[in-house]
């Protein structure tokens, strides 16, 4: 038993040391902040997370039970449609790298019909870091459905990153992995700003963290994210799309 113990342990290293690689290589091929980019996933240690600890950082907490209504906008080429996002914080629980993560349920609809169904996984560290640990994410296509972009921390050789920091004043200007699996997920952003200011149905909100977030494996496709403190997620703006928070049922 012991012998598998340590042949599991080595197999992981050997794979976040190839990970690493892949980060790095990355990292280099990406024009924004390349030579910022945050350790963060890197840095992952199921040592910094404490069994049954409740994700309640302030500006992204996910109590069971919880749902988040969002309209999304979108508008190309002069036409312009929406989407109805449902954002369920569901009790359940997955363990990934030995960490209990909490199971959060997505689910897009366009015209009553869905259009995409994921189920991503968070888990909050000691620190109060949130971190992101994979999603199993279907989206309906013109052929039928896919599941490109779904990943899971220690698969494959991916690794988990950071959903929102505990601190993200101190990060300003930093560029960090929220995801990572090579050619697959590899998701970045950067704090812009701790007092930027966001206006959607749900009212009005004041000292919002807002962030930019960009991926080497889209390059155009370019967000900004605000959260507000108390509440999370409110407002999500591209070149095309704009989604609001419109209500949140407990």
């Amino acid at each position: 038993m012991k012998t598998n113990k340590l042949l599991c342990m080595f197999c992981f290293l050997i794979g976040a040391i190839s990970c690493k690689k892949q980060i790095d290589q990355s990292a280099s091929t990406n024009d924004a902040d390349s030579n910022s980019v945050a350790s963060s996933s890197t840095d992952f240690s199921a040592a910094n997370f404490l069994i049954g600890q409740p994700i309640d950082n302030p500006l992204l907490a996910f109590a069971p039970g919880t749902v988040f209504f969002y309209i999304n906008k979108i508008t190309e080429d002069g036409d312009v449609s929406y989407e109805n996002i449902h954002v369920t914080v569901t009790s359940e629980i997955k363990k990934i790298l030995g960490v209990n993560c909490t199971v959060v349920h997505d689910q897009v609809k366009e015209d009553g019909e869905i259009t995409e169904d994921t189920y991503d996984w968070y888990a909050q560290d000691k620190s109060g870091n949130v971190w992101y640990f994979g999603e199993d994410t279907k989206a309906r296509t013109d052929t039928g459905w896919t599941t490109e972009g779904s990943w899971e921390a220690g698969k494959d050789h991916a690794l988990p990153g950071i959903a929102m920091f505990a601190k993200p004043g101190a990060h300003i200007g930093q560029t960090y992995y929220q995801e990572f699996r090579f050619n697959v997920a590899e998701d970045q952003a950067k704090v812009l700003s701790t007092n930027s200011t966001a206006t959607v149905p749900y009212g009005s909100f004041n000292n919002c963290v807002e962030t930019k977030e960009f991926t080497r494996l889209d390059p155009e496709d370019i967000e900004h994210k605000f959260y507000a403190p108390g509440i999370g997620q409110v407002l999500t703006t591209s070149e095309t799309e704009m989604e609001e928070l419109i209500n949140i049922t407990k």
